[in-house]
């Protein structure tokens, strides 16, 4: 290892004091949550005992001389010796989840946790990690065998200019050649920079504003919703997935085409030419017509949308359909307020019984939280729901 890089531990050694004489068998476990090991190195984990870990460290380090988990894998090995040297029986192991991290790692690691305890029936663990990632499984190791301590292993770099501009480079090269970073920080620009072009060669340039701020509101949904993510698993996908993503398509339908009725509810005239947005917006006319005309159809494809989420729930069995439920609750008692909304803006009505119609609506809403709440408490306590 070069020297002005060296890998430390956010303590310095460990504190044997702190490992009570109760615990005489201690295992050593290294943790690689987006499985590294396996996917670079080609390594198939678990990996137990020191000899087998100094190989599965080596073939990293080789495969990627970059990667923190190598260092993280020797660090879990030094600890072993030190243990071993202070007269603690002692295993060192390599245990891995998967690469799209998840719930999918975290049944891996915990599986294979179990396989190694069964090798070696450790009284305690400790924990070694190269970052806070890898320790998000910790409650989950604690459920089966008690954390003694907790080892995070890091990068000491220099502080010279050349380093620094080494890290960045690395950074820089994740961003380009990593799917999970790519596709968003190279995918979207890339997309912009596209429609930009067409419009610009095609005499579209004023729209092409309009047409960047709408690939770009595309994409912040794409990511917020994982769509990406559902549509590549659609091959593993089961049935009741199949009626989010119908509703969640019919929904944006009805959405998309309650904002054109919207549009087409505004008088014509009433808008001058080229007036600014910030004019526009703030017209009470034009919004209480807008909204007035797109208002039922966007509840409805909310509604669509929410609807479809709740089916697949139950379908399931989850105990996520009580948040569901109070979700199409809510979204219904909203929706006279926001009729009322447009009344104000586009009648000048009394704003009191917008107000009055809130308060009903967050008083219905607690009462309905209330009922659901015991009634799934009650349920849950007398059947097993999946969460």
């Amino acid at each position: 290892m070069p020297k002005d890089l060296e890998y430390i531990r956010d303590k310095r050694s460990l504190d044997y004091s702190s490992i009570s004489t109760h615990y005489r068998r201690v295992l050593v476990v290294c943790i690689d949550r987006d499985d590294d090991i396996g996917k670079k190195g080609g390594v198939e984990t678990p990996v137990f005992g020191r000899d087998q870990c100094i190989n599965a460290g080596t073939r990293l380090a080789i495969e990627d001389p970059e990667d923190a988990d190598a260092n993280a894998i020797f660090g879990a090995i030094k600890i072993y010796e030190e243990l071993v040297t202070k007269g603690y029986e002692s295993e060192v192991a390599i245990i891995t989840g998967a690469y799209n991290r998840g719930i999918e790692a975290d049944e891996k690691i915990s599986s294979e946790l179990i396989s190694v305890l069964s090798k070696f029936k450790a009284e305690g663990v400790v924990i070694v990690s190269d970052g806070e990632d890898d320790e998000t499984v910790i409650p989950l190791i604690q459920a089966m065998v008690p954390v003694i301590s907790i080892q995070r292993i890091i990068m000491r770099h220099s502080r010279s200019v050349e380093y620094s501009y080494a890290v960045f480079g690395k950074y820089v090269k994740m961003l380009v050649y990593d799917p999970r970073y790519s596709k968003f920080f190279l995918g979207v620009p890339g997309a912009l920079l596209i429609s930009s072009g067409f419009a610009t060669i095609f005499g579209f340039t004023r729209e092409a504003l309009a047409i960047v701020l709408s690939v770009l509101g595309v994409a912040f949904v794409i990511r917020a919703f994982d769509i990406d993510k559902s549509i590549g698993s659609l091959n593993r996908t089961a049935p009741s997935t199949f009626i989010r993503i119908f509703s969640a398509f019919a929904g944006i339908m009805i959405i998309l085409v309650g904002i054109s009725n919207g549009i087409s509810s505004i008088p014509d005239g009433i808008i001058e030419k080229d007036a600014s947005m910030s004019k526009i917006i703030t017209n009470r006319i034009v919004v209480g017509d807008f909204v007035h005309g797109s208002i039922t159809l966007i509840w409805i494809g909310i509604g669509t949308i929410f609807g479809g989420i709740f089916l697949s729930n139950w379908f399931k069995g989850s105990i996520r359909i009580l948040s569901d439920i109070l979700r199409l609750v809510i979204l219904g008692l909203i929706y006279i307020p926001a009729i009322q909304f447009t009344s104000v803006l586009t009648e000048k009505t009394n704003p009191f019984n917008l107000i009055s119609s809130l308060f009903i609506g967050l008083a219905i809403t607690l009462i309905a939280t209330t009922f659901l709440f015991q009634y799934f408490r009650n349920k849950k306590g007398g059947e097993q729901l999946k969460h």
